[in-house]
């Protein structure tokens, strides 16, 4: 019950406008590192492409090098929609702080005020969480082959662990701190887990996954006052 509230919570002020600068940015940021991150592939490609390529005891093989020119366009195609989530949901946990004020200006506003979290930490933490986002989703490739029928099941349940555990901490920490997210999020792991993967399951849908890292972020924001107050009874 819990969960559901929290979502509905979270979908009720979507018209916010820190949302939709939080959302802005987000976006144009995630644009901006996807088009570097195609245009260093392509320069990579050429690189490796300009020249004839010659094998040991073969000799020069120029067909590798419309393989790599094909490849190219295929890793252009598929890098885009493959980055999408883990750097759109990255960056949005830069900007975490701004959409739980806003969460709690409304829903809580009696608690006291937080300090704001330096952008230097909000860049490190966001970096961590891409890197462990986008490994996470590479070494999965390996199961989404040996269980097909099963990998949505696999993409649902691991992004929505992670998606769960980051968020619920840094919502959490705000108010009570590192060690003090981490030891509630021990204690309610498997709602953690759960409200994590119906954040997953629409990152499959094109667009509407663009609105998860901000719906999340509010989300789990309520989940963790929810969570606390049941703690403290």
């Amino acid at each position: 019950m819990i969960i559901l509230n929290a979502f509905f919570a979270a979908l009720g002020q979507l018209g916010d406008a820190r949302f939709r600068s939080v959302l802005l940015r987000g976006v144009g940021l995630t644009i901006v590192l996807l088009v570097v991150a195609c245009v260093l592939a392509i320069w990579g490609i050429n690189a490796l492409s300009g020249q004839e390529i010659s094998l040991p005891f073969v000799g020069d093989v120029p067909w590798l090098n419309d393989v790599l020119n094909y490849s190219g366009i295929f890793l252009v195609l598929i890098l885009p929609v493959f980055l999408m989530v883990p750097v759109a949901s990255a960056i949005t946990s830069m900007f975490l702080d701004e959409v739980a004020q806003a969460v709690e200006d409304r829903h809580y506003p009696n608690l006291p005020p937080v300090p704001s979290v330096p952008i230097w930490d909000a860049l490190l933490d966001s970096v961590g969480f891409l890197g462990v986002l986008i490994v996470a989703n590479v070494l999965a490739l390996v199961l989404y082959a040996l269980f097909t029928p099963l990998a949505p099941f696999i993409f649902w349940g691991m992004n929505g662990f992670l998606l769960g555990r980051e968020y619920f901490t840094l919502a959490a920490m705000r108010r009570i701190g590192r060690d003090g997210a981490r030891a509630l999020r021990a204690r309610h792991a498997g709602t953690i887990w759960v409200a994590g993967t119906l954040m997953a399951i629409p990152l499959s849908v094109p667009l509407v996954n663009l609105f998860i890292p901000i719906i999340g972020a509010a989300t789990f924001t309520h989940i963790y006052h929810g969570l606390s107050r049941q703690a403290e009874r």
